[in-house]
């Protein structure tokens, strides 16, 4: 499993969209897409 899969898995178990995980990280949604794809680290 891929850190970008852990990612989504367990932001899923917790009912979050990638929208409000971004807040909680307070990053842009794209930022979480992009981790979640394997497109980018940083």
């Amino acid at each position: 499993m891929t850190l970008g899969e852990k990612l989504q898995t367990l932001r899923r178990s917790r009912g979050l969209s990638q929208e409000q995980l971004a807040e909680i990280l307070e990053v842009s949604r794209q930022a979480v897409s992009k981790w979640e794809n394997g497109l980018s680290l940083n």
